[in-house]
């Protein structure tokens, strides 16, 4: 799931941002469009004005024919400034709409001291300037005018209003951080959308989105702003084949608003299904420990003597068995003895069976007590049966077990009942075998009933094979 919404998230961020990449494009194409062909009507305007100046007998006609002449073939609207001629010394010898043209010097302008000093200079775009005439705020597009040497002869100007722009620009929505920039080659900033009159005119070169700007001509990068420190995805362009450039800058924040909300509300259903994984993983988790806790309970019980709590006939089986085959492989002897408790019906039919069981239960802490080795198994294999299954023991060791096992009987109490100390015996039949381990339990069963034969209360040892009955040794305890 983590892996998935990952992806998924990711997938979002990356069409956020290829919206908002598209979009900018786009308005950037639609804008720079737009002004590159309204500086082309001013700078076909400029052009026909230059050429109506050469036309022969212009100056020998009246004034203000003169006027008509000139500026035949200027454009008009709203958003374009003065338009007028300015002699070598910089005033005003003919003005568009005004007649006779207002009084005015320019020569302090940039505008008009490149042109005086570069003949080459084409079309001159100026930094935006208050006019004079209007006092507006205006860029002015300017060209040179040559006097029949060569030599400078003034220039002709026309300028558009920065309110231009300003209309271009609001028609565009681009969120609450969003901004829209003109800069002249230089650095300086022409305008900027949202507009502010503070911000015309500042020159921003040697910042790091101007140097990109400058160094690429055309592309996008995030960078933040050094003007108001918003971190922004810029998109920008040259106009056409002017010294300007355009960007569209969109706040990082807002095109990845809608995504992060998308992510919150993914995030959140994530985490809630995280969580009722984790928990029911949890929850599944304990039930199976509950469950394969259960099994190993039911295993061991399926195995274990519930009165006694003493390995039952089951297990001795299957413990039997591998002891055998040990036995046999490893050449190792194998000792078994089998215990039955003396006169075990008398008890019952003398205290009940309640008492019956409490001796069972006593003669089980005497046989565990008897043995000392992890290996050592101690099982009840019926009524008051028990066995001893003793691996590596040889029969001296076994017969040692078995006396031990009488010394703790002999001690066994029961106080609820009134059974002293003695009061309680068994009789032990023990058998040995290495490579004849399969029929011990048999033997030591032979055994056992060759003690009780013999006066019970003691502990007779099954001959190993090829032993004659007369040498088989025998061994009777008696309690105390």
């Amino acid at each position: 799931m983590l892996f998935v919404s990952g992806l998924m998230l990711f997938d979002l961020q990356r069409d956020a941002w290829h919206k908002a990449e598209l979009t900018s494009r786009n308005l950037l194409q639609v804008i720079e469009h737009d002004i590159a062909r309204n500086v082309e009507i001013i700078d076909l305007t400029l052009r026909a004005i230059q050429d109506n100046l050469r036309a022969p007998g212009l100056t020998k006609i009246d004034p203000a024919m003169r006027q008509l002449v000139l500026f035949s073939r200027a454009a008009t609207a709203r958003d374009l400034g003065v338009m007028f001629v300015l002699d070598e010394n910089g005033d005003i010898v003919e003005e568009a709409s005004v007649f006779p043209p207002r009084t005015g010097n320019y020569v302090d302008r940039d505008y008009f001291q490149a042109h005086k000093v570069n003949p080459n200079l084409g079309l001159y775009v100026g930094r935006p300037v208050i006019s004079r005439l209007t006092g507006e705020r205006m860029i002015n597009f300017s060209r040179r005018i040559d006097k029949p040497d060569g030599s400078f002869g003034g220039l002709v100007l026309g300028s558009l209003k920065l309110s231009y722009f300003g209309r271009l620009f609001d028609q565009i929505g681009l969120g609450r951080e969003g901004a829209i920039n003109l800069y002249l080659r230089d650095g300086t900033r022409v305008t900027r959308h949202p507009y502010l009159e503070e911000d015309v005119g500042v020159n921003i070169a040697g910042s790091k989105t101007f140097e990109g700007f400058a160094r690429l001509g055309r592309g996008a990068f995030v960078e933040t702003s050094v003007r108001d420190g918003v971190r922004r995805f810029y998109t920008f362009t040259r106009v056409g084949e002017l010294p300007l450039i355009l960007n569209v800058a969109l706040a990082v924040d807002e095109i990845e608003a809608e995504w992060r909300t998308k992510a919150l509300v993914i995030g959140a259903v994530l985490l809630i299904l995280c969580g009722m994984t984790i928990l029911l993983s949890m929850m599944f988790g304990r039930e199976l420990r509950q469950r394969t806790q259960a099994q190993l309970e039911l295993a061991r019980l399926s195995q274990t003597d519930a009165l006694t709590g003493l390995a039952n006939r089951r297990r001795f089986e299957a413990a039997y068995k591998l002891a055998c085959s040990e036995a046999t492989q490893s050449g190792e002897p194998l000792s078994l003895l089998v215990v039955d408790a003396d006169y075990f019906k008398r008890f019952n039919d003398r205290y009940g069976h309640s008492v019956g069981d409490e001796v069972l239960k006593g003669l089980a802490r005497c046989l565990m007590a008897s043995v000392h080795r992890p290996s050592d198994l101690v099982c009840r294999i019926g009524g008051e049966e028990f066995v001893l299954l003793l691996p590596d023991t040889d029969a001296a060791g076994a017969v040692k077990v078995a006396e031990e096992v009488h010394a703790q009987v002999a001690a066994l109490t029961v106080g609820s009942s009134g059974i002293g100390a003695g009061k309680v015996t068994v009789s032990i039949g023990s058998a040995t075998g290495i490579t004849d381990a399969g029929d011990l339990y048999q033997r030591a069963d032979r055994a056992l009933y060759e003690a009780k034969a013999g006066g019970r209360n003691q502990t007779r040892t099954a001959p190993s094979r090829g032993i004659h009955p007369a040498d088989r040794p025998t061994f009777r305890i008696v309690g105390t």
